[in-house]
């Protein structure tokens, strides 16, 4: 199990840091013009900080563990993530962008997994 939750902190990691740091890189209208229909519904800094919260959560969910410094961020982490998930599964059904739910429930789903077995049975012994 510990591998299974090394692999999906690390892909889920990859996944926030690669959607985060496209909002935190790209203005408001050329995400808006790439599909990201919703950042029209936010301002341009708070489009910033949700990726930038993006970003924190994937750092977190591995830098942590490979360092051995305060593992205990890993789970945090996790949940960190969950919620900024539970922000966009409210975001997206409120626009009626269902195919969007789906990615953001597998997303918060994995990211709820490392959070159990992080502060659970697999938690990092220091």
């Amino acid at each position: 199990m510990n591998l299974v939750l090394w692999t999906v902190a690390v892909l889920l990691g990859a996944a926030m840091l690669g959607a985060g740091g496209m909002k935190l890189l790209r203005s408001r209208a050329a995400l808006a013009a790439s599909g990201l229909g919703w950042v029209d519904d936010f301002s341009p800094g708070t489009v910033k900080i949700i990726g930038a919260l993006e970003v924190a959560g994937g750092l977190g969910l591995v830098l942590p563990a490979v360092t051995g410094t305060a593992t205990v961020l890993v789970p945090l982490a996790g949940l960190g993530i969950v919620i900024v998930m539970i922000g966009a599964v409210i975001t997206h059904a409120r626009r009626h962008e269902y195919r969007m739910i789906v990615a953001n429930i597998v997303l918060l789903a994995l990211a709820a997994v490392v959070a159990w077995g992080r502060f659970g049975p697999y938690a990092f012994v220091s």
